[in-house]
């Protein structure tokens, strides 16, 4: 089935998109459609470009999180934007919604983080076991509505389920219809989104910043979504 990519802007340079939930960034073993190949492809045909079509894979989104990415149309936007991401001037802001009500309501979480590449999962490691990686995000709650709480992140660093797994096992509160992670009585789609994204520009220099709802159907997010349209509007 051909996906047409939900384009929010586009310039010579870099390209930004919504990433629909449950699709790769990139292409995997399960041999599904990938944003990497949809973005080609599109490119490829709308623009009728011989030959292959060059896109920068910049930052990632975990396959069930959807939300906006920006991708690099030259080398050089694609160098740029990823000195950026190492020097955490590229910066990512998300929404979840969790079971419970975290006790704090505003705060700093650090941890270490382990990924085992045979189950897909990621738990909290000592410091120093080999493969720990350190793991930093900010949370807010917004707003508690039938023992479910929508929480803004803003991620310092980008470990693979890193929210997911911060939510879980150090607030106890984890992602609305997370089953790999401690939510076994929800089902739909995952209650992650990443809803800002802000960068100076590769080229221009200009302060690039986009915000974006998520999907409200089949979701979590639909409990909240008077509060999330103001603060994305």
């Amino acid at each position: 089935m051909k996906i047409e990519p939900k384009i929010i802007y586009e310039d010579n340079h870099i390209i930004v998109v919504i990433k629909p939930q449950n699709i790769s960034v990139q292409a995997d073993d399960s041999k599904d459609m990938d944003m990497l190949t949809i973005i080609k492809d599109f490119i490829k045909e709308r623009d009728n470009k011989p030959g292959n079509v060059y896109l920068g894979l910049v930052h990632r989104l975990d396959r069930p999180t959807g939300g906006v990415m920006v991708f690099a149309k030259t080398s050089k936007a694609a160098s740029r934007l990823s000195k950026e991401l190492k020097d955490k001037q590229l910066k990512k802001k998300y929404l979840c919604v969790v079971c419970g009500r975290p006790q704090i309501v505003s705060n700093r979480l650090t941890t270490y983080l382990k990924k085992d590449s045979k189950t897909n999962t990621v738990r909290i490691a000592p410091q120093l076991e080999e493969g720990a990686k350190e793991a930093i995000l900010e949370y807010s709650l917004i707003e508690t509505k039938n023992n479910l709480s929508l929480i803004s992140v803003d991620l310092i660093t980008g470990r693979s389920h890193q929210i997911r797994v911060q939510m879980s096992a150090q607030l106890n509160t984890p992602i609305y219809a997370d089953f790999k992670y401690g939510d076994r009585q929800h089902a739909g789609n995952l209650a992650l989104w990443a809803f800002e994204l802000s960068f100076v520009h590769p080229v221009t220099k200009e302060n690039m910043r986009f915000k974006v709802a998520p999907d409200f159907t089949n979701s979590a997010f639909s409990i909240f979504k008077d509060k999330i349209e103001k603060m994305i509007n």
